[in-house]
């Protein structure tokens, strides 16, 4: 190893170089090369990096460098150049090979993983330099997964023939965690607000599936470019960040992380204009997609959202290439922004092709479809990031990338598409508990892409303590190849109503569906569903009103349903409205002929930061043709739908107390739901609710001395609930006390439920 040393003061130092010719005099000629030590190297090829040759001079300068020209091969620990007469002998000490190279005490990070880092390779000359190398690369790689104690020891095993294995001895050590972030220079913002708007955040103990928690400091630079963002959303459009410092502890297991910030004055907008040098456009017509007025607070996200407004709704009056470009003038002296949003005619350049790469199992037409642009159109940069977000929104593929490259001609463009599959497959197993249905279980088998398709093939089964369900399903999301799904249902369900109706109901069958598009947000669905019912095991004390309907139908109906969305998220809607419209047809063959028709919506309002709030209406009515409804088909109410009272709680009932339905119903709910001053990790929510409903209108006429319980009054509750996005699955309890109630309604004031999939 000493000589490895030498060798690399050798390459500092000339000093060192010199050391190493052991030339008793300059002058006279070289006769002869001699090359001594070499083992697997040619000595030709030793002499080929010389800058000296048979009949030049013995220079010692040119020796000097014919030594450095050796060391820098890599192929050499130890070079030493001598005189013996008219001889110069090179004796050599050849680098040993590489054998082999292994890794251990990787745990957490595989062999694979490693090898790819280092650059050494087995049959690669050996150098203490490329070890070094190697290391630091290693170390590197555990930093990025957040260990900044891990250390690597390299140990060599020398072997016969000039050989040896290079062992990596690696002690990973435990994750450095993020023990406390502070704020300097902030005063606008507490920190805990601006620890809410940066990536990294301290460790605690409930975040134990979290990994922004441990040190990273790539993603400590996209916190300074996150809060530079927040700060520009707020009006502070002269904030910098002026440093991040990451402090590492004595004992090296976490980091301090001090971030100063200068906010600089606050901003408001000063006169916001429109113009443009496009022909035949009004710039006033204009001025009512504009998000902000004059002294308003600076806001770049209005900047931004106006600016996608502008540009939509100018290509909306047939302007194809449009460019949007705010003139900014900053007033420090009064802290005001002005903006003139300049409409000008973008570059004419049209979409030559799009070429799609990545894609092994799925076919490009299912890509193909899910572009707002085709081939010959002109170019749009808002329908190219929308067609981006509908590929990823199929959940076919891991990675999607969508970038432009110059075409053929200036005014061409080509876009590029990669993407990066993963698996569609999906086998599931869920579990939970429901006040109303007992324990619940279930495993579904899913297939997203069929055969690189698009196409979805479910099925599944459902028990709980109260249904048992068994369904198969297939969807074609583009039917005809055209933006319109098609697809098939085949079910079983047996449903045990005991406790509110006294009788089973068994339900076979299948349907048919197809959903198309009429606006952009418009959407109808029509369906036709065959299916058998049969009522059975009717307990023997129950009225005349539940027996009569034991037996079995057959039901043949079709049914429409239009959905009118404009909410900004379908799993956790905070801003936005759903309207829901649809109706049902019985009697196109079969033994049951009605028509019912219900009506829905949902509307979502941001009071505060987090603070959201909601209110959903439902009302449905049915009415029986040539015949009474049955009380399968009948509207139920209560659990779900109206909280503090039983699945099918409220509504006519018989002197048994058994629920019989009703033929109308509407239920309505105004909710509050907001943060419970708990970190946000924690995934916990608080809710405060009122329900309304009512359900009434059964069609039967009572013999003597038979009651029917059917009031149709409204009922009301209150309460509270709260909701937990555990890593088990979502959790809800809520805690409702009826205010508006009849004495026949049966209440429910608690209600709690879980469940996971895995």
């Amino acid at each position: 190893m000493s000589a490895v040393l030498g060798a690399v003061g050798a390459l500092v130092n000339p000093a060192a170089v010199s050391a190493q010719i052991e030339v008793a005099q300059a002058g006279g000629v070289i006769r002869a090369i001699e090359v001594d030590g070499t083992q697997r190297i040619d000595p030709a090829t030793v002499r080929s990096y010389l800058t000296v040759a048979p009949g030049d001079p013995f220079d010692p300068e040119q020796l000097d460098e014919s030594l450095k020209s050796l060391f820098r091969t890599g192929l050499f620990s130890d070079v030493v150049l001598r005189r013996d007469g008219d001889t110069l002998v090179v004796a050599v000490d050849e680098n040993p090979i590489i054998n082999r190279i292994a890794f251990e005490g990787n745990r957490r990070i595989d062999d694979d993983e490693l090898r790819d880092e280092v650059e050494l390779r087995p049959r690669v000359v050996y150098t203490r330099t490329r070890i070094q190398n190697d290391v630091q690369r290693i170390l590197e790689v555990y930093r990025r997964s957040g260990r900044f104690a891990a250390t690597v020891e390299p140990k060599v095993i020398e072997l016969e023939q000039n050989r040896v294995d290079l062992v990596f001895e690696i002690d990973e050590g435990p994750l450095t965690e993020v023990q406390r972030i502070s704020f300097v220079g902030n005063e606008a913002f507490s920190d805990s607000t601006l620890r809410g708007e940066i990536a990294t955040s301290e460790s605690r103990w409930w975040r134990i599936f979290a990994t922004e928690d441990t040190y990273d400091p790539d993603r400590l630079n996209f916190d300074r470019e996150l809060l530079r963002r927040f700060y520009l959303a707020e009006g502070y459009a002269d904030f910098r960040v002026v440093s991040a410092v990451a402090e590492l502890t004595p004992d090296r297991d976490a980091f301090f992380i001090t971030i100063t910030v200068d906010e600089g004055p606050r901003y408001t907008f000063g006169d916001i204009d429109i113009s443009t040098s496009l022909p035949d456009l009004d710039p006033e017509e204009l001025e009512g997609v504009v998000t902000s007025d004059p002294g308003d607070w600076y806001s770049s996200e209005a900047v931004e959202e106006t600016i996608a407004n502008l540009t939509e709704a100018v290509q909306n009056r047939q302007y194809a290439f449009v460019e949007v470009r705010p003139l900014v003038t900053r007033n420090r002296a009064e802290q005001t922004i002005s903006i003139t949003y300049q409409i000008n005619e973008g570059p004419r350049v049209f979409v030559e092709r799009i070429d799609i790469t990545g894609n092994v199992r799925t076919v490009d037409r299912v890509i193909r479809r899910e572009f707002e642009l085709v081939e010959g159109d002109p170019f749009n940069a808002s329908r190219l990031r929308q067609s981006e977000t509908n590929i990823r929104n199929l959940g076919f593929f891991g990675e999607v990338d969508v970038t432009t490259l110059p075409g053929s001609t200036p005014d061409q463009t080509v876009v590029q598409v990669d993407v990066e599959e993963q698996s569609t497959g999906e086998l599931s197993f869920g579990a939970g508990y429901s006040t109303t249905d007992g324990p619940i279980g279930d495993i579904s088998l899913r297939e997203r892409n069929l055969l690189g398709r698009g196409q979805e093939l479910r099925l599944s089964a459902s028990i709980s303590g109260l249904t048992q369900e068994f369904d198969l399903s297939f969807t074609e999301p583009y039917f005809l190849e055209r933006d319109m799904s098609a697809g098939f249902d085949i079910f079983r369900i047996t449903r045990d109503n005991q406790d509110t109706s006294g009788f089973d109901e068994y339900t076979v069958g299948f349907g048919l569906r197809f959903g198309y598009p009429l606006t952009e947000n418009l959407r109808q669905v029509v369906a036709y569903r065959l299916s058998q019912r049969r009522i059975e095991d009717v307990d023997p004390t129950a009225s005349r009103f539940i027996r009569e309907q034991e037996g079995e139908t057959l039901t043949s109906l079709v049914s429409q349903r239009l959905t009118y969305d404009r909410l900004d998220s379908r799993i956790e809607p905070t801003d936005g409205y759903i309207l829901r419209l649809g109706n049902e047809l019985a009697g196109l063959g079969g033994d049951v002929s009605y028509v019912n028709v219900t009506a829905g919506a949902n509307f979502y309002y941001p009071v505060f930061e987090n603070v959201i709030l909601g209110i959903s209406g439902e009302a449905g009515y049915i009415w029986g043709l040539g015949e009474d409804v049955r009380i399968n088909d009948r509207f139920f109410v209560g659990g779900s739908n109206l909280r503090g009272f039983e699945r099918a709680g409220i509504g006519p009932r018989d002197a048994n107390g058994d629920a019989l339905g009703g033929n109308r119903y509407a239920v309505g709910s105004v909710e509050l739901t907001f943060p419970l001053g708990l970190p946000e990790e924690l995934g916990l929510k608080g809710r405060a609710f009122g329900d309304v409903g009512t359900l009434g209108e059964v069609d039967i006429d009572p013999g003597p001395g038979e009651v029917i319980n059917d009031t149709e009054s409204l009922r009301a509750s209150l309460g509270v609930g709260l909701s937990w996005a555990s890593p088990f699955g979502p959790v809800r309890l809520d805690l409702a006390y009826p205010v508006l109630e009849e004495d026949f309604d049966k209440t429910e004031n608690f209600r709690f439920s879980f469940g996971t999939r895995f």
